[in-house]
C-alpha cells in the first residue's frame, strides 16, 4: 500500500458520506466540524470548551467562533465550572439537544440509505473491515476514556440491557434466570411506556459496540426519579464508564426538575456503591433477601438534588 492509495481512499469515502457539502447532505445549516462538536456536547454529560478542543484538535479560535455562533442561535450556555472557574463549561439547551437530536436523526437516515445498497449477505464483512481500519491504524493503543461515547439506545439496545445483564450477573455473582426476569420487565415497561422528557436510557459505546448503560425512570414517590440497570462491561472497566454513566443521570433528573434521586441495589456490588457514594447518595435502609437464587442484601440510597451540587 502506497500514500496515494489511502489519498484515493479518503477522496472516494468523503464523496461517499457528503462530507463535502455536509450542510446540504443533511439538510442542515451546519458543517461538518460543527456537527461534530454539537454531537460531542450532546454525548457528554460535562464538556468544557478546553476538553473539546483537545477531543477534536481544533483550533482555539475556530472552536471559539463556532461556540459563539451556537450561543447566539440559543444551542449552547457557557458558565464557569465549579471543578475550576477557569475554565468554562458548555452545556446544550431545550434547543441545542433537539437541534443534535434531529441531526443524529439524518444522519442515521443517510447511513442507513447507504447501508441498504450493500446485500445483507455482504454487511458482516464490511463491518470486519471496518473494525480492522481501525485497529491497524489506531496503533494498538489501549482504549482512552475519550473514545467512550454516550448515546440514546438504537434498534437492538434494548435487548442487549437484557442479555447482557443477565449474562453478567450470572458469570460474576452466579444469579439464576429470575434476575433476567426483572430486567426484562424493567426494560419492557420503558419500551412499551415512558415519557421522553423525564425518562431515558444510555448506552455507552467502544469502539462501535455497547459497554455500558443505564436507565432513568419515574418513581412512585413525588417529583422522584429512579436510577436503575447500572451496568459496564468487564474489558471496559477502568476507563470511568459507570461514573460517566451515574453523573448522565444525576445531571438529565436534576435538569428536568425532579427533587430526588433514587435507587435498590445489592450490598455486593461494591464497585457500583462507590460511585453512588462518590456522587453523594446516602444508604437509607438495608434488608436481607433471597432473590435470584442467593441471600442477598439489598440496600435503598437517595440522592438530594437541589441540596447536591458539583
Amino acid at each position: 500500500m502506497t500514500v496515494q492509495d489511502i489519498r484515493a481512499f479518503n477522496r472516494f469515502y468523503t464523496n461517499v458520506i457528503g462530507a463535502l457539502d455536509y450542510s446540504r447532505h443533511l439538510y442542515a445549516p451546519f458543517t461538518l466540524t460543527e456537527s461534530r462538536v454539537l454531537y460531542e456536547l450532546a454525548h457528554s454529560p460535562r464538556t468544557d470548551a478546553a476538553d473539546l478542543r483537545t477531543e477534536l484538535a481544533l483550533d482555539a479560535g475556530y472552536l471559539s467562533r463556532i461556540l459563539n455562533k451556537f450561543e447566539e442561535n440559543g444551542l449552547i450556555e457557557r458558565t464557569a465550572s465549579r471543578r475550576d472557574p477557569r475554565r468554562r463549561r458548555v452545556t446544550l439547551t431545550v434547543r441545542g439537544r433537539e437541534t443534535a437530536a434531529l441531526l443524529a436523526e439524518r444522519a442515521d437516515e443517510s447511513v442507513g440509505a447507504l447501508l441498504a445498497t450493500v446485500p445483507a449477505a455482504e454487511r458482516p464483512r464490511l463491518a470486519e473491515a471496518m473494525r480492522t481500519v481501525r485497529d491497524l491504524l489506531s496503533e494498538g493503543r489501549p482504549p482512552r476514556r475519550e473514545d467512550v461515547l454516550l448515546r440514546e439506545p438504537g434498534p437492538g439496545d434494548l435487548g442487549w440491557i437484557v442479555q447482557r445483564n443477565a449474562a453478567l450477573y450470572t458469570a460474576e455473582y452466579g444469579w439464576n434466570a429470575d434476575y433476567e426476569g426483572l430486567v426484562a420487565r424493567i426494560v419492557a415497561d420503558f419500551a412499551e411506556d415512558h415519557d421522553p422528557h423525564l425518562e431515558r436510557v444510555w448506552i455507552a459505546e467502544l469502539d462501535g459496540r455497547p459497554v455500558g448503560c443505564v436507565m432513568c425512570v419515574r418513581d412512585e414517590a413525588p417529583a422522584t426519579a429512579r436510577l436503575r440497570l447500572l451496568l459496564v462491561e468487564p474489558d471496559a472497566r477502568g476507563l470511568g464508564i459507570g461514573d460517566r454513566l451515574v453523573t448522565a443521570v444525576v445531571d438529565f433528573a436534576r435538569e428536568v426538575g425532579y427533587r430526588d434521586l433514587v435507587l435498590w441495589t445489592n450490598d455486593i456490588l461494591s464497585s457500583a456503591r462507590h460511585i453512588y457514594q462518590r456522587h453523594g447518595f446516602v444508604l437509607l435502609a438495608e434488608k436481607p433477601h433471597r432473590s435470584f437464587g442467593k441471600d442477598l442484601v439489598g440496600q435503598d440510597w437517595r440522592l438530594d438534588l437541589h441540596g447536591t451540587r458539583e
